[in-house]
């Protein structure tokens, strides 16, 4: 798959488009936010478990070869189940067109299927995200939505910028820092070894941030940058990762794959 690849996954290969966030001059249902910004920022993983569900869209945006590459993602996720499927597209190839990469996520695992790289089409390659050093918030070139938003449990410091829209909702923006080895010991039990294991791996546990929250606290729109070390670069690589959640409550259907649909042979160095 090319050079936009920084590790085992698709770091630097898949981002989602977020849609666009532009102010306006109606504010949210209430211009003054609702607590203190931290609180809000630490539950708002909790609010989307309470909403069940979402349509997302992704994007992920990188620097490598001294070309910016952005992967982009879209489709469905159910939080309370952890589980969600993505539509990822990586970037144009001179080659030729890219098929997409069909990603399902689930605690502690990411499934790829069009993954190349040697890979029969029919096969799905299975990742343990406790693995990753990076915890598959960048790996798979799509942060799960729900491990997106438990990075925010945390958040050491936090401002509210002020009432904004994002695409169509009327939102609070919010802007801050979360510590990567907080959220860890804050975040569920199926994401806590994933959380870990990018606090070790990253350059640094601070992850700047941009959130956009609507009135019942739920993310309609979160920007991380996380500073990634690759062992294919002299240093950090700085990769911005954004999900958008939309239409709460859509149907959710996910099947993981059986066993004999799971590649278990070598998969080709890229």
């Amino acid at each position: 798959m090319g050079g936009a690849f920084v590790t085992v996954g698709l770091v630097g290969c898949v981002c989602l488009g977020a849609g666009g966030c532009s102010g306006g001059p109606r504010a949210a249902a209430d211009d003054a936010p609702k607590g203190d910004a931290v609180e809000v920022l630490h539950r708002a993983a909790d609010r989307l478990a309470e909403a069940g569900s979402s349509q997302a869209r992704t994007s992920m945006e990188m620097a490598t070869g001294g070309t910016r590459v952005t992967i982009r993602g879209e489709g469905v996720y159910d939080y309370r189940r952890q589980l969600g499927r993505l539509r990822v597209l990586l970037p144009q190839d001179p080659a030729g067109p890219r098929r997409p990469i069909t990603e399902l996520l689930a605690p502690g695992a990411l499934f790829m299927k069009n993954r190349g790289a040697g890979v029969p089409a029919d096969k799905w390659v299975r990742v343990d995200t406790a693995t990753l050093s990076d915890g598959n918030l960048v790996t798979g070139g799509a942060t799960d939505p729900f491990v997106a938003a438990e990075v925010l449990r945390g958040t050491r410091r936090a401002t509210y910028v002020g009432p904004t829209e994002v695409a169509g909702a009327q939102v609070r923006h919010y802007r801050g820092t979360a510590d990567l080895a907080v959220a860890a010991r804050r975040a569920t039990t199926a994401n806590r070894q994933a959380l870990a294991a990018a606090a070790e791996g990253f350059a640094t546990t601070d992850v700047p941030f941009d959130a956009y929250l609507d009135d019942e606290g739920r993310i309609r729109k979160v920007r991380h940058r996380f500073s990634f070390v690759n062992g294919r670069q002299k240093g950090p690589v700085a990769v911005a990762s954004t999900t958008l959640l939309f239409d709460f409550g859509t149907p959710v259907r996910v099947r993981l794959p059986e066993d004999e649909d799971i590649y278990a042979g070598r998969i080709a160095e890229e």
